[in-house]
């Protein structure tokens, strides 16, 4: 058995996150080293995770961080640490990628090498344009031709123009008028529709239909973008009937999203799903407080009647301490009420379900529909957040014995690079799920994102959040109608 590492030539697919492989996701999960190139979803690259080491590899015309030649050492180098190396591809590893080039170099020289496919560019990208590679009535073969050549002459226009299925011009963006031209030179119908994709697959995604002869015009005044491809078939044609990815609600709109990073998830892949491009700004972070007190009351919870969440924080955050040295039959006998469809969720997580969840999310709306549930013999748990407002826990505790505990804080999330997006990118949308993340966010933005912002649509998601809202200053385009992350998106796709 070698003492040499291993290495992974892995295609990330094009688009979302979620089209790579589920093989691939493994690999990516238990890597040492992550070498990644520019073109592929930069969300599969977790520079948090600590336990790896990235290297960017990406390369782009005219601008190459590593030559090929340094790209092949890199591998090398890592694998005879003993290191576990994946290298991550845009597309598929074999397909106009060099990772043939990769693996020969790398297996001549001793080292082991699996090869992970992707889904391929010149596949996934028609489909995202609504044209299907192949079909039975227009178009029954498909060619995968690199376009980054030189000059006409270096592709063989007699044959190709032969062809009769769909042609697929990779990198041929530069080489467009060449392309069309020497086509119709060679005897390809003039009329032949074609297309060009501009980041297919991504919610920038452009797409412009013509024909050969009038496709370098049409496209002149269209701001294409590389990566492009370049297809010639019939298929095109159908483009109209099957262009699902573009009609989607929310195709192309730019939604912030704030909120603490480990809270955002749902929100943003229910977002992306309706075709929106999310650009995350988590600007709080939960930090766990009074864990000691906490567990010293759960070892005491046969004298409690009820516990009340009003946050799906605080139920993560008691489940997990309770979890360690016990297990939900420890709840057997108290009665839990939530306030909140996403509070109730959490709690469901871990097998137990609410006895009671408020028809408002409010603390105000929670009392009115409880108070005469509680009786002045009850003893109430409340474990909540620090800075809570306490609306709710001043009423309760006018009627019985009430012990709260703030088990968690939210403080300031250091925000990164994507503050920086904000200056230049049209904000369509900017969300706000709490009156923590409106009030970082104002803190941590200059003048001229907040400028920025006052041109776009801002969804609130209660009424505690809004007035945070208009005491900086800033105008509420919609507050959602139920205080929840769900109604939060119905509240932006409603016209």
């Amino acid at each position: 058995m070698s003492n040499f590492g291993k290495v992974y030539l892995v295609g990330a697919g094009i688009g979302s996150e979620e089209n790579i492989t589920v093989r691939g996701r493994k690999l990516l999960e238990k890597a040492d080293v992550v070498v990644y190139d520019r073109l592929l979803n930069m969300k599969l690259v977790n520079k948090s995770d600590l336990t790896k080491e990235f290297i960017n590899v990406g390369k782009q015309s005219s601008n190459h961080i590593f030559s090929q030649d340094e790209i092949n050492d890199i591998l090398l180098k890592k694998s005879l640490e003993g290191k576990m190396v994946v290298r991550l591809k845009g597309g598929d590893p074999y397909v106009f990628g060099r990772g043939g080039e990769e693996a020969l170099y790398l297996v001549e020289r001793g080292i082991e090498v699996e090869v992970v496919p992707g889904i391929t560019s010149g596949i996934a990208g028609l489909c995202f344009a609504g044209i299907p590679i192949t079909h039975r009535d227009y178009g029954s073969s498909l060619h995968l031709i690199t376009g980054h050549r030189k000059s006409e002459e270096d592709l063989d226009f007699d044959t190709l123009a032969k062809l009769h299925g769909t042609m697929v011009f990779y990198m041929g963006l530069e080489n467009l008028s060449n392309i069309c031209s020497g086509l119709v030179k060679s005897g390809k119908d003039k009329e032949t529709s074609c297309a060009v994709i501009s980041h297919g697959g991504y919610p920038d995604q452009k797409v412009v239909t013509s024909n050969l002869i009038n496709m370098a015009k049409d496209i002149e005044f269209e701001n294409i973008k590389s990566p492009s491809l370049i297809v010639v078939g019939d298929v095109v044609k159908l483009r109209e009937k099957l262009n699902f990815f573009e009609n989607r609600p929310l195709f192309g709109k730019n939604i912030v999203v704030t909120r603490a990073r480990n809270q955002a998830s749902t929100l943003v892949q229910k977002l992306e799903e309706l075709g929106a491009n999310v650009i995350e700004l988590p600007t709080i972070a939960i930090k766990n407080i009074n864990q000691d007190k906490l567990k010293s009351e759960q070892n005491n919870l046969e004298k409690y009647t009820h516990i009340i969440f009003t946050s799906a924080n605080a139920v993560k955050i008691f489940m997990e301490a309770l979890l360690e040295n016990k297990d939900v039959r420890a709840l057997g006998n108290i009665k839990i009420y939530t306030m909140g469809d996403g509070t109730a969720n959490e709690l469901s997580n871990y097998s137990v379900k609410s006895d009671f969840t408020p028809s408002q999310f409010i603390a105000e709306a929670f009392f009115e529909e409880i108070k005469n549930k509680i009786k002045p013999s009850d003893r109430i748990l409340l474990p909540r957040a620090l800075k809570a407002r306490t609306y709710l826990s001043d009423k309760l505790s006018e009627i019985c014995e009430l012990c709260e505990i703030p088990v968690y804080d939210t403080v300031a999330e250091i925000i990164d690079e994507d503050i920086e997006t904000l200056k230049d990118t049209k904000i369509d949308y900017i969300t706000f799920t709490s009156s923590s993340t409106v009030d970082n966010f104002v803190e941590s933005v200059d003048s001229q994102v907040l400028e920025n912002i006052k041109n776009s649509k801002i969804i609130s998601i209660g009424p505690i959040t809004s007035k945070t809202i208009e005491k900086h200053g800033l105008k509420i385009y919609k507050e959602a109608k139920i205080y929840n992350i769900e109604n939060m998106i119905k509240t932006i796709i409603e016209k």
